[in-house]
C-alpha cells in the first residue's frame, strides 16, 4: 500500500508544475478519475451552484500594505503565544497578486462560484471616513476576473476582522455605535460592487465573534471574564451578539431600500451549525440537545427568522439578554433572503445534572449541557486534524433538515464544510488526501438525501480552496482542495481536486 502511495505521488508530483498556470494545467490534464459514486452534479436542482469558500484575512496578505489599515486580528495576532509558531497573516497565502491563478484553478475544477470576503479596513481603513481606493481597485479586479472567467462572486462582508480602530474608538461590537458603521461600510460596497455581485452576506459566523471573542477569550479582541484586556463572560457575549444581529438588520434595510430593486441581488447571513444529538433517548438529554441547537444557531437565526430570542435563552440568560425594541424587531424579523449553513462536525449532548448556579458566570454554563463524543465507547466519528473535529457525515442531514422543520425550510446556502490535515504533512501525503475525498463525498450524499427530501438548498461551498491561515491554529491546518507550500506559495492541486472536477462536469448536449 506505501508502495502505490508512493508512486502515485510521484506520478502526481510529476504531472504537477509549481507555477500556478501549470497547476491549473494539472487540474485539466487530471491524470486520477476517482470515481464519484451517484454523485454528480446532474443529480442536483437546476441552477444548483457549487464552489469554494475563503476569508480575506486567511488568505490575502498584504495585511498592512497598499493603505489598509490594521483589524482586530492584525493586533491579536501579533502578541506572542496567540499563534501556533507565533505566525501571522502578514503574507498569507498572498491571494492580493495570485487571484488569477487562484480563480483559474476554480474554473478548471469546475466550480461555479467563489465565496470571498471583503476586508472592512482595507476599504476604510479607519472604519469610517476616508476610503482607501487601492483596497477598491483590489476588489474590483477580483470581481471582474472572476466574472471573465465565469466564476459567480459571493461577496461576504464581515468575517472576524472588525477595523482596530473602531474596536479603540467605542469598543468595536460592544457599541451600538457599530450598527450605523458597518450599515455605511455595507453601503458603500453594495453601491460600489452591486452591479457585479448579486450574493450577498453580511456576516460569517457571528456566534464564534461572540462566543470566543468574548465569552473564551479565545479569539480577537480577546475578552472574558478573566482576560488581560477586561471583559465579562455572561453579558458581553450578549451584548455582542445583538448588536451583530442589529448591524446585520440594518445593512440588509439599506439593501432592500436602495439597491435591490435596481441591483435584483439578494442578501443573508451565514452560521455555524455543529450538529447536537442526545446522547440517549431520556428527556432530560432530548432537551440539553434542544438548549444547545437554540444556543448556537437559534441564537441568531431565531431573531431574523421570528423577530425574537429562543425562549430558552429568554428563560435563562433573563435580564442579562439584550431586548429588541419594537422597531427593532420589525427591522430584524425576516431580514434574510437566505441563510448561509456552515456544517462540519456533531457531538452528543447530556444534561449533567449539575445544581443550577445562583450567579450565572459565562454564556457556555448557561447552556446546561455536557458533550460527549463516543456513545458505549464507540466514536462519533473518526477525528481529523482539529480537536474540534469529528467525521459525522449524517449530521449534515440532521442539521439541514432541522433548518428546514424548524424555520419554515428557507432557502439555504451550504456555505461552508471542510476537513483539516496536519499543517506539517508533507506534499506527497498532502495530495494524496483520501480522507478528505470521502469526507465530501459522505457529506455530500447526506445534503443531496435532504434535499431529496424538501431542504430548500441552492447552493454547496467546500471550505476551502487554498491551504492558508486557520486563525489560531496558523499554518498547522491544512483545509484546502490545493496544497500550498507555505514558504514559497506554489500551489499544488490534491487529489480531493480531481475528483470535484469530475463529479462536476457538464454532460456535453447532442
Amino acid at each position: 500500500m506505501k508502495t502505490r502511495r508512493l508512486l502515485f505521488s510521484v506520478l502526481l508530483l510529476a504531472v504537477w508544475c509549481s507555477a500556478e498556470s501549470n497547476a491549473v494545467n494539472a487540474v485539466t490534464a487530471n491524470p486520477y478519475r476517482s470515481n464519484t459514486g451517484v454523485l454528480n452534479r446532474a443529480g442536483f436542482p437546476d441552477g444548483f451552484t457549487f464552489g469554494t469558500a475563503a476569508s480575506a484575512y486567511q488568505v490575502e496578505g498584504m495585511a498592512l500594505k497598499d493603505g489598509r489599515g490594521p483589524s482586530i486580528w492584525d493586533v491579536f495576532v501579533h502578541v506572542p503565544g496567540n499563534i501556533a509558531n507565533n505566525a501571522t497573516a502578514d503574507r498569507a497565502v498572498d491571494e492580493y497578486h495570485r487571484y488569477k491563478g487562484d480563480i483559474n484553478i476554480m474554473k478548471k475544477m469546475n466550480f461555479d462560484a467563489y465565496r470571498f470576503s471583503i476586508s472592512w479596513s482595507r476599504i476604510f481603513p479607519d472604519g469610517t471616513g476616508k476610503v482607501n481606493w487601492k483596497g477598491v481597485a483590489y476588489y474590483n479586479r477580483l470581481i471582474n476576473y472572476m466574472i471573465r472567467r465565469g466564476i459567480t462572486p459571493y461577496a461576504n462582508l464581515y468575517h472576524y476582522d472588525l477595523p482596530a480602530t473602531l474596536e479603540k474608538k467605542y469598543m468595536g461590537l460592544l457599541s451600538h455605535r457599530v450598527v450605523k458603521d458597518y450599515a455605511d461600510y455595507a453601503d458603500f460596497c453594495f453601491k460600489t460592487f452591486g452591479d457585479r455581485v448579486k450574493h450577498w452576506m453580511t456576516f460569517n459566523e457571528p456566534r464564534v465573534v461572540a462566543a470566543l471573542g468574548y465569552d473564551e477569550g479565545s479569539f480577537a479582541p480577546a475578552r472574558c471574564t478573566n482576560c488581560s484586556a477586561g471583559g465579562n463572560s455572561a453579558t458581553e457575549p450578549y451584548i455582542v451578539a445583538h448588536n451583530l444581529i442589529l448591524s446585520h438588520a440594518a445593512a440588509v434595510k439599506r439593501y432592500r431600500e436602495k439597491y435591490q430593486a435596481t441591483q435584483k441581488g439578494r442578501i443573508g447571513i451565514l452560521l455555524d451549525f455543529v450538529w447536537y444529538e442526545p446522547l440517549s433517548n431520556s428527556t432530560d438529554d432530548q432537551a440539553a440537545a434542544q438548549r444547545a441547537r437554540d444556543f448556537h444557531i437559534g441564537w441568531f437565526l431565531h431573531p431574523v427568522i421570528y423577530g425574537e430570542y429562543p425562549k430558552s435563552l429568554q428563560e435563562i440568560v433573563n435580564e442579562r439578554l439584550p431586548k429588541f425594541t419594537p422597531n427593532e424587531v420589525q427591522m430584524v424579523k425576516g431580514s434574510i433572503d437566505f441563510v448561509g449553513i456552515n456544517q462540519y462536525t456533531a457531538y452528543y449532548m447530556y444534561d449533567p445534572h449539575v445544581p443550577k448556579q445562583a450567579k450565572s458566570t459565562s454564556y457556555a454554563l448557561d447552556w446546561r449541557v455536557g458533550f460527549a463524543f463516543d456513545r458505549n465507547g464507540v466514536p462519533i466519528g473518526p477525528q481529523a486534524n482539529s480537536k474540534w473535529l469529528y467525521i459525522v457525515p449524517w449530521g449534515m442531514y440532521k442539521a439541514v433538515t432541522y433548518v428546514k422543520e424548524n424555520y419554515g425550510n428557507p432557502t439555504i446556502i451550504l456555505s461552508e464544510n471542510g476537513m483539516d490535515d496536519p499543517g506539517n504533512i508533507t506534499m506527497p501525503a498532502g495530495l494524496h488526501d483520501t480522507t478528505r475525498l470521502n469526507y465530501y463525498k459522505s457529506y455530500i450524499s447526506e445534503l443531496k438525501k435532504a434535499i431529496d427530501d424538501g431542504a430548500n438548498v441552492i447552493a454547496y461551498f467546500a471550505w476551502s480552496l487554498l491551504d492558508n491561515f486557520e486563525w489560531k491554529s496558523g499554518y498547522t491546518s491544512r483545509f484546502g482542495l490545493v496544497y500550498v507550500d507555505f514558504k514559497s506559495l506554489k500551489r499544488h492541486p490534491k487529489m480531493s481536486a480531481y475528483w470535484f472536477r469530475h463529479m462536476l462536469e457538464r454532460k456535453k448536449k447532442n
